[in-house]
């Protein structure tokens, strides 16, 4: 987003302010602006904004999908990991899926690493979605969903026939 002075007298000077919206991008970043003018000797400036950028927490994946019969258990992690110097805390607030999966929070590096353990809770078939979302201290993120999606079938019932 650009905000600028729309009239410059001539021989003048203006403020070009260009706002950069960071979200989901990681490491070494690079934007520029083209800047118009009437001015015949300089119709177009460029301008550019660079920086590195560190997310405050990296998850390995911002989904998971569950797929398979429902009479085995199956178990999928997610790695969450604080990107500051400062410790990371998270604990959970809300999780939808309690009747079809079950969660453990294991803390690998104290402040650094965390594991999330889901496993499917065996013998229902259902197709189902939902979240658990856990609460952070960065105020940069104070909280995290992670998306959850399953679609486990009866594999001993018959096949349909017409």
């Amino acid at each position: 987003m650009a905000q600028f002075d729309r009239a410059i007298p001539p021989g003048g000077e203006g403020k070009v302010t260009l706002r950069v919206d960071t979200r989901g991008f990681e490491g070494n970043v690079r934007k520029s602006a083209r800047i118009y003018s009437n001015d015949p000797t300089n119709r177009i400036q460029t301008i550019r904004v660079e920086g590195f950028i560190r997310r405050p927490i990296t998850l390995s994946q911002k989904t998971v999908y569950f797929q398979g019969s429902s009479h085995q258990s199956m178990t999928k992690t997610v790695k969450i990991r604080g990107g500051f110097e400062k410790p990371l805390k998270i604990e959970p607030v809300q999780f939808t899926l309690d009747q079809w999966l079950t969660y453990q929070i294991e803390e690998v590096q104290p402040g650094k690493l965390y594991l999330i353990h889901f496993s499917s809770i065996p013998g229902t078939y259902h197709y189902y979605q939902g979240f658990l979302r856990l609460k952070t201290n960065y105020p940069e993120r104070p909280e995290i969903d992670i998306q959850i999606r399953g679609r486990f079938s009866n594999a001993s019932s018959p096949a349909r026939s017409k």
